[in-house]
């Protein structure tokens, strides 16, 4: 049967306009969302018999829910302005098969698919366009959030859990069900949610010992751009390599993940220390000295050591002058004693003493490292909303070789002009250069020896927008200085830290050879395999947006038809 058509004919528009009482082209707007509206709860009504009130679950700009929900995991504030294209269609399914009913009424009428689960895409690419469609398809968002169950088989070492599950319940799921005896490797931010985590990689402070999140996922449950819900043997080992690093919004929405918990001592060990710098004389050149022995060794430390550094700007209060302030930040799977003496063999310039370690068990220790230092409990970290929205732009390299001391100096001069802005980097080696590149999308394994980040941030509320080219300026000239000391052919970044600036999608012009700009950036020579599979799997690219993987369609293989094809009369 025809599906509803959800656009006005040419015809018909043309006698509308020209009739003594057409309406505005405002009113033509209205009612076709309303039409659209109307015909997408019948869709969901038929293919998700047991959803009791459709109107709940579907939301339309002129609905007085839609504001609220679309807003509420929008973390980025550039992001929140009434001006934000947003989507013709919010859509909050609270199970796996309105999902499938969801995603199969998108395609049947005419919608692009985002995903969202936590809303923290730096680029806000989930839940918003970059410019009101012109011809090309409207989109909807698919919300996930209410997708939150997770389950430890502390037995079996796995957990299984779903997309709108934040890192800080998972991480106190693991640990409550395991006893602490168990961990899983993945990022600092408690808010962030497993759903866009895992899709793009996902490092954090374990990952020298046990590679990225996605690195540990066994298994996955995914609904595809028919509506068919398929587990890793239905989906295929390529679909499935895909969506452990290949970033969000690409293939379909994972509405599972099984992953591999890692075991973790009784007790850990962290500590930070600051170095306050006063420029241009020697109490500088020993912390370059210090940050130059640093890079030499933080990536070959045993992988149990991961130690990091901070660079951010700080008020003296002697004189009120800003200076930069260098933090050391570091994690040891083991005790201080342990930690102590690897780093005296290692880094004695840093001297670290007995007194500036604290020892912890694993779930404190994710709490610390996002800057809760006075034994918070372990509950902290089941408040969604610890993460104060923000405006923000966040930029990202990867270094090769060490930073030289000309390129340290000028990291230090342009931190103390933006009082907004830090920078991170972080050490990889370890497991992550043991990991082949051709093992999951995330390419930057041997020889990429830190990642570099960027970030600035300002205002609170809406009315500091004003300042925003300001603060975009600094962080891209950052950036831009830093050319000379980072990777190269191709210039390295890291989907999870997504960055328009590198390029974009055009909507109805989409091409693997124009996308390469970016996409190899991202992923190097994965880059050519995702967009094969977004090919088999999504050739009609329901799953779009400005950064999704194009498809690229080369000698047809069958793909599997389990899990159930979704049909819409």
């Amino acid at each position: 049967m025809r599906r509803p058509s959800t656009r006005l004919s040419p015809l018909l528009l043309l006698l509308l306009l020209f009739s003594p009482s057409s309406p505005q082209p405002h009113e033509l707007q209205d009612q076709e969302e309303g039409d659209l509206h109307e015909s997408f709860l019948r869709c969901v009504s038929r293919l998700s018999p047991d959803t009791a009130d459709p109107s709940e679950l579907v939301h339309a700009p002129a609905d007085a829910s839609y504001p609220s929900l679309l807003a509420s995991t929008i973390q980025n504030l550039r992001f929140a302005s009434s001006r934000t294209p947003g989507p013709s269609l919010l859509v909050t399914p609270r199970t796996v098969a309105e999902v499938r009913a969801s995603v199969a009424c998108c395609k049947a009428h005419g919608l692009t698919v985002r995903a969202r689960s936590g809303g923290h895409d730096y680029e806000g690419l989930s839940y918003r366009a970059l410019r009101p469609s012109s011809g090309g398809r409207r989109f909807a968002v698919v919300d996930v959030a209410a997708l939150r169950a997770v389950r430890v088989d502390a037995a079996r070492r796995v957990a299984r859990v779903q997309p709108g599950v934040t890192l800080g319940e998972l991480y106190y799921a693991v640990a409550e069900g395991s006893g602490g005896a168990l961990g899983f490797p993945a990022g600092i931010c408690p808010t962030v949610c497993v759903g866009g985590h895992l899709s793009g990689g996902g490092f954090g402070p374990m990952m020298r010992r046990h590679g990225l999140a996605a690195d540990n996922v066994v298994d996955a449950e995914v609904v595809d751009a028919e509506g068919r819900l398929l587990d890793r043997e239905a989906m295929g080992e390529d679909l499935f390599w895909a969506i452990r690093g290949g970033g969000g919004g690409s293939f379909g929405i994972v509405v599972s993940w099984t992953v591999r918990l890692v075991p973790v001592p009784s007790v850990v060990s962290a500590f930070t220390v600051h170095r306050l710098v006063r420029r241009g004389g020697e109490d500088e050149q020993a912390l370059l000295r210090l940050l130059a022995k640093w890079q030499l060794v933080a990536h070959a430390l045993p992988d149990d050591l991961f130690v990091k550094v901070a660079m951010e700007t700080k008020v003296d209060d002697d004189d009120g002058e800003r200076r930069p302030l260098v933090v050391f930040k570091s994690l040891f799977l083991g005790n201080c004693s342990g930690m102590i003496t690897q780093l005296n063999n290692h880094l004695p310039e840093l001297g670290i003493k007995p007194s500036d370690c604290r020892e912890m068990n694993w779930i404190q220790s994710m709490l610390y490292f996002y800057g809760y230092t006075n034994g918070q409990p372990a509950e902290v970290l089941l408040d969604r909303t610890l993460q104060p929205k923000e405006y923000y732009k966040v930029k990202l390299d990867y270094l090769t070789s060490p930073i030289p001391t000309a390129g340290l100096a000028v990291l230090l001069e342009k931190v103390v002009e933006e009082k907004g802005g830090s920078i991170d980097i972080d050490p990889q080696g370890g497991r992550m250069s043991e990991t082949l590149e051709s093992d999951t999308p995330y390419a930057h394994r041997r020889g990429y020896l830190y990642n570099v980040q960027y970030f600035v941030k300002w205002g609170g509320d809406s009315n500091v927008s004003y300042e925003e080219e300001e603060h975009l300026g600094w962080v891209r000239g950052v950036h831009g200085l830093m050319t000379p000391y980072v990777s190269k052919r191709p210039r390295a970044a890291y989907i999870n830290f997504r960055d328009l600036d590198l390029g974009q999608n055009v909507e109805g012009n989409t091409t693997y050879e124009d996308a390469r700009v970016w996409g190899e950036k991202y992923f190097r020579g994965n880059f050519r395999r995702l967009a094969v599979v977004k090919g088999e799997v999504d050739p009609d690219q329901v799953f779009w947006s400005e950064q999704s993987i194009p498809p690229l369609v080369v000698a047809k293989r069958k793909r599997p038809r389990q899990g159930g094809l979704v049909s819409v009369a």
